[in-house]
């Protein structure tokens, strides 16, 4: 009877396994957890659910590649100290260089952890303030003369 070769699959199903019995996406976040998440990314993002924390948030995107885990602090890996945002959520966090006027409070305090010195953008009041201004004529015509018969420009 001839040996006959088993099939290995990576935990997330994928049968086309890179190293370590993992696939390409599975290797990469390993290797990324361990280097910049102090193997702690996966343990933030059960904690959260794999949802994006922001109250309100409509992103209803799951899995390891449609959310990012967001330190708090720069480098610090504490998993009290990360926290899982949507990819829309974490783009307007670390590369908006102001807050709009309709982001949850809870989006504010992030940002303004990572902006320390920005500028938030205040709204625009585009209600009157005073009455509107009158038409003024700029020229004074002589008696004969009519706007649409102006002497300078031959009409």
């Amino acid at each position: 009877m001839r040996p006959r070769q088993t099939v290995m699959h990576c935990p997330c199903g994928n049968a086309k396994v890179l190293a370590k019995g993992l696939c390409a996406t599975c290797y990469t976040l390993k290797r990324q957890d361990e280097e910049y998440f102090g193997g702690h990314r996966e343990e933030v993002l059960k904690r959260d659910g794999y949802r994006c924390r922001v109250p309100g948030c409509t992103t209803v995107k799951r899995g390891k590649r449609s959310i990012a885990v967001h330190h708090r602090e720069p480098v610090n890996s504490n998993p009290a100290k990360m926290l899982t945002l949507c990819l829309v959520c974490h783009a307007k966090v670390t590369r908006t260089l102001f807050v709009e006027a309709d982001w949850p409070d809870f989006l504010r305090v992030l940002w303004r952890e990572q902006h320390p010195d920005g500028h938030e953008q205040s709204a625009l009041r585009f209600d009157r303030l005073q009455p509107s201004a009158t038409n003024q004529n700029l020229f004074t015509y002589l008696e004969g003369d009519s706007p649409g018969n102006d002497p300078h420009t031959n009409r």
